[in-house]
């Protein structure tokens, strides 16, 4: 796959508040060179704000793809994924779920919170970067470039 970005590159909003875990997904992305630009939130109320451009996120850019953790203060990653799923204007945006456990997988299905893909931390580069691709080539597939 070219590295040549057409177009803008991806822009991912990452929800985690631990800063090492934080910092090793966003050394996955350089290290591969994925043409993308990354912001960080550290918890789920801040995470909402942003996806809902609201107070100091007014001019933040809309996702195109969310890395979510699960276990987040204030508002933990279940609630922020449902609240997501129930707002018509997010609920398009994919998900990916962080997580340290098979077990938050199981919960989440039985709630039947869709998510587009999950990552168990710490997360495999190639995993990772897989996940990231195929879910690019989901999103540009009802794109038409110009000639």
């Amino acid at each position: 796959m070219s590295n040549e970005t057409i177009g803008r590159p991806m822009e991912i909003l990452l929800v985690e508040d631990d800063l090492e875990d934080a910092g090793l997904t966003m050394e996955a992305l350089n290290k591969e060179k994925f043409q993308c630009r990354v912001s960080l939130v550290r918890d789920g109320e801040e995470a909402m704000e942003f996806v809902r451009r609201q107070g100091r996120y007014a001019r933040a850019p809309r996702p195109d793809i969310i890395l979510l953790d699960i276990n987040l203060p204030k508002l933990d990653g279940r609630e922020v994924l449902a609240l997501l799923k129930k707002d018509d204007s997010l609920t398009r945006i994919p998900v990916v779920v962080l997580t340290a456990s098979h077990e938050h997988q199981e919960i989440l299905k039985s709630e039947n919170l869709h998510v587009e893909s999950f990552l168990t931390k710490p997360v495999d580069l190639k995993a990772f970067i897989s996940v990231v691709r195929s879910l690019r080539k989901f999103l540009l597939k009802d794109v038409i470039l110009p000639q």
